[in-house]
């Protein structure tokens, strides 16, 4: 059972806690609620404290009168009685003690008079408060009563004077005579006073419980007709980033949250002009280039029909000519790439590209790809390893968009690898295949590694090209990754070199959680770990 309501307790605070992140109306109540408990405690405490001192003030004040009075009415009939043996005075004290109950008129109330301890003379029936006086409790008052200066004095005690445990308020003075004096104490109980205080903390209390759930009760209310607004906004502003473009928050009124609404619609139609408009001139950007693409299809055709004739007999033209002829072959041909690619960029940014994806070893892809640049590699003087498993990496992909992928990272390795080596590694495990194409040429900047998938960028506009690529070929390489449902990221530091890694999914449609590779080379791990003397 401990354990049980534990768990509960640990439950409901969690949900409690996960309220007050997430509702503005839950804190403000919450905070109203405590703020206006700590007052209205506060307030009901103070009023209590000043009833039930007002009570007993005025309970002392005129008990003090009824002892002094009822001191001179005990003088006056004692007064021939003054003599300590006179056989006379203990009937005539009990009368008069007596008679000064009977005159209070309070339910309850004993007096008893004494004279050195002894009692004299007490009210009937006697239920003990004799014995009681003559306890240590009650010393300090009769001290005060006898050796102080002559007054009344008073104290209040718990007692029992024969119905249980009450409380008193037991008032003392001395009755002034010819003879010895004699002690009067009046022992008062407050049980009418206890039973209004009491009363009084009930009401101050339903009062202040009332007053505080009215208050949660106004928070809340009015917290809602300022929260609703802002969580209807909320909503629509998360159906407008879904793409729901038209729609809009109801205005009500003329207040500040009517004027709210009315200039979120304005801002909703505004961002739905631009939206369209842009949207309309993608649209006509994309078509743009998909038409100029293909209607230059028709004259390159022809212009490559004349630059192969010229480049078939430059051997007869003189060298300057010649060479012509050979630019023109090569400039034609990164045109006629150019054009593939703005095709392909087109179809992407239209959504028309589909995926035909297969179950494929992308061993022999990888070795045909290093196959094909092996030659720009030895013009470039980078050496070319490549490292895969021996029994093939068979994963659901399109093979005609992998071996793009990695025709660019590899190409673009070779370029950049400054005659050092450029290692493409392969890897797979049970949910994800990877390729690393890893050179240690000039690397990446800080930020690049993002930057290099932007299409026609170059991280150094300077440098001149080896392949002649037209600057698309990382965009549509990560467009290939994204419609596999893989990534490709980048790895750079300045000096180091670069490191590419592809990760596509064994089965295609499953969602990649991890690679078998990691995007840090373990080389410049080690020089990291090296730096700050640690063991990689």
């Amino acid at each position: 059972m401990p354990h049980a309501a534990s768990r509960r307790l640990r439950r409901f605070y969690a949900a409690a806690r996960r309220q007050w992140r997430r509702s503005l109306q839950f804190r403000v109540v919450g905070i109203t609620l405590l703020l206006s408990a700590i007052l209205v405690s506060a307030f009901g405490y103070t009023v209590a404290s000043l009833i039930s001192q007002g009570v007993l003030r005025t309970k002392v004040d005129t008990s003090k009168e009824q002892i002094q009075r009822g001191a001179r009415a005990a003088a006056g009939d004692l007064e021939g009685y003054t003599q300590a043996d006179d056989p006379g005075l203990p009937g005539k004290m009990r009368i008069v003690a007596i008679d000064l109950a009977s005159s209070m008129d309070i339910p309850g109330a004993e007096v008893v008079i004494l004279r050195q301890g002894t009692a004299l003379g007490h009210a009937a029936p006697d239920n003990g408060a004799t014995a009681v006086l003559q306890q240590g409790s009650m010393r300090k008052l009769r001290e005060a009563v006898v050796g102080g200066r002559p007054g009344t004095y008073q104290q209040i005690a718990t007692l029992d004077v024969g119905q249980g445990p009450t409380r008193f308020l037991v008032v003392g003075t001395l009755i002034i005579t010819g003879g010895q004096p004699l002690e009067l104490y009046y022992l008062l109980p407050l049980k009418a006073e206890n039973d209004l205080v009491e009363f009084v903390a009930l009401v101050v209390t339903a009062t202040g419980v009332a007053l505080v759930a009215l208050l949660a009760l106004i928070a809340a209310t009015m917290t809602r007709l300022v929260v609703k607004p802002v969580r209807v906004a909320a909503r629509t502003a998360q159906r407008l980033s879904a793409g729901l473009l038209d729609q809009r928050m109801q205005v009500k009124g003329e207040d500040d949250l009517a004027r709210l609404a009315a200039a979120f619609n304005q801002m909703a139609a505004n961002l739905q002009r631009q939206i369209v408009r842009l949207e309309e001139m993608s649209r006509l950007q994309r078509r743009f280039t998909s038409d100029v693409s293909h209607e230059l299809r028709t004259p390159l055709t022809t212009v490559r029909m004349a630059a192969d004739l010229l480049f078939a007999s430059r051997d007869d033209f003189d060298p300057a000519a010649a060479r012509s002829a050979e630019l023109l072959q090569a400039e034609l041909d990164r045109f006629e790439d150019l054009l593939t690619d703005l095709l392909e960029i087109s179809r992407f940014d239209a959504g028309f590209a589909a995926l035909d994806a297969e179950p494929t070893d992308l061993a022999p892809i990888v070795h045909r790809v290093a196959e094909r640049l092996e030659a720009l590699a030895e013009r470039c003087k980078v050496p070319l390893r490549v490292e895969a498993p021996e029994d093939g990496a068979i994963a659901e992909v399109d093979p005609r968009r992998v071996e793009r992928v990695l025709r660019n990272l590899l190409g673009n390795a070779i370029e950049h690898g400054e005659g050092k080596p450029v290692v493409v590694t392969l890897a797979i495990d049970e949910a994800a295949v990877a390729v690393t194409v890893r050179d240690h040429g000039v690397g990446l900047k800080t930020g690049e590694e993002k930057l290099v998938f932007n299409r026609f960028w170059r991280a150094d506009p300077s440098r001149a090209r080896q392949t002649g690529g037209t600057g698309l070929g990382l965009s549509i390489s990560l467009e290939d990754a994204r419609l596999h449902g893989g990534w490709l990221e980048a790895w750079g530091a300045p000096g180091k070199g670069a490191q590419f890694r592809l990760t596509l999914p064994v089965r295609s449609g499953d969602r990649l959680v991890s690679s078998p590779l990691r995007l840090v080379p373990d080389d410049a791990r080690a020089d990291e770990a090296a730096l700050i003397g640690e063991t990689p």
